[in-house]
């Protein structure tokens, strides 16, 4: 496989706080970034080498951008198929458009989950009225209705906890094409965050435990309060979808958990740096977003050992002003993403505990 040494130049799709965190770790491996994003107040924007402004449907502006950059990756799995296509066609892509088109759909990343021998809620596809009260009839409730593509932070999701619910769904799906997914009882949340190399090398880091609100990752907490047989199944599960994919970069696979019977159930895929995985800087041997840089440079992966015991909690919206109380905090690592609208539910930073302790 092709290796990208350092002093290359390294192109990111997005300009969020991924792409920022994922410039910073490049730099420090001696890697400068180009960071492509039409949002003029990307965060990502203030520690890059070079930057473009322009709509993913730029395709001369695209060109341009992957001509000037040794390898190219992205920052968030929305990425459009075409945008993808063009970036390829002039640099290396690195998780390469398989990724992006099976974590895009719902309907597809399930069908390919299970095609993986991983398991999943039930689900049934609809469009319709008529469809959903048939896939209702099926699946049941509890069940969460989902536009396949699109959503996140339960964005486009309404819960079905009754029969009568089922009235607001295409109010919230408004036609698009959606799934309808069975409830799965779990006792908890998990994520294996997972690294695979171009030259098919793969390391996962320690399972962390998640625990949302509002749809929200809130904290992370590792290690998971889980036994050693479901962490090393959980790791073996990534490890077969990131193969599966042929995937090349840092990837989080989000499971549920149940302790009696120790059944893991696969909930979603991200193809990128995620933020159950922010923990990783300064909780484990080697950060994520480290991690990310190696795997696409074809570089050899870094060890993933915890520090200790971690746990990394959000700071949404004008959480981010209460700093002072994290940087009075001398077992706190404040992180500030570089937003300047503090809008309710917006993730504007993170704080992460490390006990060296435990």
């Amino acid at each position: 496989m092709t290796q990208i040494k350092p002093g290359s130049k390294i192109g990111i799709l997005g300009g969020g706080q991924l792409g920022r965190m994922l410039a910073m770790a490049a730099s420090q491996l001696g890697y400068r970034c180009h960071i492509f994003c039409p949002d003029v107040r990307s965060p990502a924007f203030h520690v890059a080498a070079d930057f473009t402004i322009a709509e993913y449907g730029n395709e001369d502006a695209l060109r341009e951008f992957a001509e000037s950059v040794d390898v190219a990756t992205y920052e968030f799995e929305n990425v459009p198929a075409r945008t993808a296509e063009i970036v390829a066609q002039e640099t290396i892509l690195r998780p390469g458009a398989k990724a992006l088109e099976v974590s895009q759909d719902r309907l597809v990343e399930k069908d390919f989950l299970n095609s993986c021998g991983v398991k999943t809620a039930p689900y049934k596809a609809f469009e319709t009225q008529e469809q959903l009260d048939a896939a209702y009839k099926e699946i049941g409730r509890p069940s969460v209705a989902k536009t396949r593509r699109f959503g996140y932070d339960g964005k486009g999701q309404l819960m079905i906890k009754a029969r009568k619910d089922i009235d607001g769904v295409m109010d919230v799906t408004k036609g698009a094409p959606s799934i309808l997914e069975g409830f799965v009882n779990f006792d908890r949340e998990i994520s294996v965050v997972v690294a695979r190399s171009a030259s098919g090398d793969v390391a996962a880091f320690p399972v962390g435990e998640n625990v949302h609100t509002n749809h929200i990752l809130d904290t992370t907490t590792v290690p998971a309060q889980i036994s050693e047989v479901i962490e090393a199944k959980a790791k073996v599960m990534a490890t077969r979808i990131a193969n599966a994919l042929e995937y090349v970069g840092v990837m989080a696979v989000e499971m549920f958990v149940s302790d009696g019977s120790g059944e893991i159930v696969v909930n979603e895929i991200a193809p990128r740096v995620h933020n159950s995985g922010h923990w990783t800087i300064e909780g484990a041997a080697t950060s994520q977003f480290e991690q990310h840089i190696r795997a696409i440079c074809d570089l050899p992966l870094g060890p993933t050992e915890a520090r200790g015991k971690v746990v990394m909690k959000n700071l949404l919206g004008k959480d981010i002003l209460d700093f002072e109380t994290y940087l009075s905090d001398p077992k706190a690592y404040y992180h500030h993403y570089g937003k300047q609208d503090p809008r309710d539910g917006r993730k504007m930073g993170h704080v992460t505990w490390v006990n060296t302790d435990e």
